[in-house]
């Protein structure tokens, strides 16, 4: 069933990212795998924890974020990678330089300063947050910021987004732009209860109903994750639904505590 997919090394995300999946990240790349496509796309890509853990990939792969930092910084490491490591040389982790950095107007800054600021917050904020930062420093290990030790997997990442396209659209614009039948689409989008987690106006409350009504009408296939409310379970109850239990280390649960959260899709889950 997987004869139009080729193997791929998976890599790690190159900074934490709020909400990443790296505990669900197996299961849901061998549900990807299950399913013959040409094109995979990723309408929230984040810092990228399920597209850079897939070990098979289809000859198209297209990444997409609203946020327009993540777009950059994807797009710089893609294109201007050597130039990009002259820009990150001699960063410490300094907490006068990440107050600095968020007081800094990302507009305000070239698109090599504007990602290597970004990178650098992601990599020293606690937890990957993405609004709402703190320093994120711990007395029993090194500096977040360590461009030794970041330099081989921004050279993985950069060797891995050869080729492909990198998006920066709303969601809904981004899905329809893609969907063909032979388009397999994976959603992380924002916890319910936490969609100004990301920033303000990139996802509202009433986005879930919109996205389940185009999902509804899709080409080709998805898979979604999302956490598991009552609220979610009626508006995405058309699809199949598949529980699933993860743990969050930030955000709106309690810290360590294990939580149920859904995989939802339209091809339906096996066994």
């Amino acid at each position: 069933m997987t004869d139009t997919l080729e193997p791929v090394s998976p890599i790690r995300p190159i900074a934490p990212w709020l909400g990443g999946k790296r505990i669900l990240s197996k299961r849901i790349c061998a549900l990807i795998d299950e399913i013959p496509h040409t094109t995979y796309a990723e309408p929230f890509v984040g810092m990228g924890g399920i597209f850079l853990r897939r070990t098979r990939r289809p000859r198209a792969e297209v990444i997409n974020d609203f946020g327009r930092d993540i777009a950059n910084l994807f797009r710089i490491l893609q294109r201007h990678y050597p130039q990009f490591l002259d820009t990150l040389r001699f960063q410490l982790t300094v907490r006068a330089e990440f107050e600095r950095l968020v007081a800094t107007v990302p507009d305000t800054l070239t698109d090599l300063e504007r990602a290597a600021r970004f990178l650098y917050l992601q990599r020293t904020a606690f937890g990957g947050k993405v609004s709402g930062k703190n320093f994120g420093v711990s007395a029993d290990r090194s500096g977040r910021f360590n461009l030794t030790t970041l330099e081989p997997m921004l050279e993985d990442l950069h060797t891995r987004l050869s080729g492909v396209v990198i998006e920066c659209l709303d969601y809904a614009q981004f899905i329809t732009r893609y969907d063909k039948p032979t388009t397999f689409f994976y959603l992380d989008p924002p916890y319910f209860g936490s969609e100004d987690d990301y920033g303000k106006d990139m996802f509202s409350r009433a986005d879930f109903a919109r996205l389940a009504v185009q999902l509804a009408a899709l080409n080709g296939h998805f898979l979604m994750s999302i956490n598991d409310t009552p609220e979610i379970r009626q508006t995405f109850a058309g699809f199949a639904l598949a529980e699933v239990t993860a743990r969050y280390t930030v955000g709106p649960v309690s810290r360590g505590a294990d939580r149920s959260e859904l995989l939802v899709n339209n091809f339906g889950f096996s066994g």
